[in-house]
């Protein structure tokens, strides 16, 4: 009975920072969000902050390899009508293969930050294959 206990109890702790207001990042599908579709965007992507979520920035770049040759793009990240809800337009060549990511921080989180990385096919993110992480930055 007692290890049952501590087991729920540290399995508590483990699942804690998913309800204690994380600051996440995911994408979704350019299909739910019409208004990222009006503004021709390749992916979208949303967050959730609990402290101070106007605090946030977004940062994305796209990475390719074309012809062989790696190459990173600075994206602009369009901030949706609805708070927390982000687009980037396809700003990348369509050959070669390529994909997006975004990277979430907001300083009330201090060294914390998420980003997310979605594979892209022309100008279809493979949302089901986008990978999420979450990391501490090296002060």
């Amino acid at each position: 009975m007692r290890k049952t206990l501590i087991a729920l109890i540290a399995a508590g702790f483990v699942a804690l920072p998913a309800f204690a207001g994380a600051l996440t990042l995911q994408v979704e599908e350019l299909a739910t969000n019409k208004e990222a579709m009006a503004k021709k965007a390749a992916v979208v992507a949303h967050t959730t902050a609990c402290h101070s979520p106007e605090k946030t920035t977004i940062t994305a770049t796209a990475e390719g390899i074309v012809n062989g040759k790696l190459q990173t793009i600075p994206l602009k990240v369009m901030n949706l009508s609805e708070p927390g809800v982000y687009a980037v337009a396809q700003e990348w060549p369509r050959q070669g293969l390529w994909t997006v990511r975004l990277v979430a921080t907001n300083p009330d989180y201090q060294n914390y930050a998420t980003s997310v990385t979605v594979p892209v096919r022309g100008a279809n993110a493979k949302v089901a294959d986008a990978k999420v992480f979450y990391y501490t930055t090296a002060d």
